[in-house]
């Protein structure tokens, strides 16, 4: 996993796309404050960029960096959720301009898994993660299912985990408003 980090690192710090495995699925990443890393990645999903893409933070600690402000709501939702969470929140900013949605939120997600949380640590900036798949086709559950032209597309694709076969349930996918309404997007 060391190495795997390491040259992920490379690729994201070079602007680069990387293939890697999350707390959910396997997803295409890059340096969400990178604009043409952004870009590279609506091209390659085949993707109108006016859908926003979530990023990833190993720490709770690192929201404030990226949004204006963080609902109180949020704190307690991040810290008893059990499961992978993506949490959209308004008032994005530090990210690429072409990451962030029309309203001005962004969907977050504060991994706990080994690998990704490991590589947000290092990488010291918030990572994007969108399924690896072509957009419109079905988000692949494991390495085996990603398609060629999603792995021939990306810089570098990460060793750690490719020989899973489970197929892990997407985050849930909850919004928060200014004035702490909630919308429930997925459970």
């Amino acid at each position: 996993m060391h190495d795997d980090i390491k040259k992920a690192l490379e690729v994201l710090h070079n602007g680069g796309l990387i293939l890697y495995p999350t707390d959910t699925i396997w997803g295409i990443g890059c340096d969400a404050t990178n604009p043409e890393a952004v870009k590279k990645i609506y091209e390659l999903k085949q993707r109108e960029d006016s859908k926003s893409m979530l990023v990833l933070t190993d720490s709770s600690a690192k929201l404030n960096g990226i949004v204006e402000e963080v609902p109180e709501m949020a704190w307690d939702l991040v810290e008893v959720t059990n499961k992978p969470l993506t949490i959209i929140y308004p008032g994005a900013k530090n990210l690429a301009p072409n990451l962030i949605a029309a309203d001005g939120t962004i969907g977050i997600r504060v991994t706990d898994e080994l690998f990704s949380k490991s590589l947000c640590s290092r990488f010291k900036k918030p990572i994007v993660s969108t399924s690896a798949n072509i957009s419109g086709t079905p988000a692949p559950g494991h390495f085996g299912e990603v398609a060629e032209e999603i792995k021939e597309g990306v810089d570098y694709i990460v060793n750690y985990r490719q020989d899973e076969t489970s197929n892990p349930a997407p985050s849930g996918i909850i919004k928060l408003g200014v004035n702490g309404e909630i919308t429930v997007i997925r459970e």
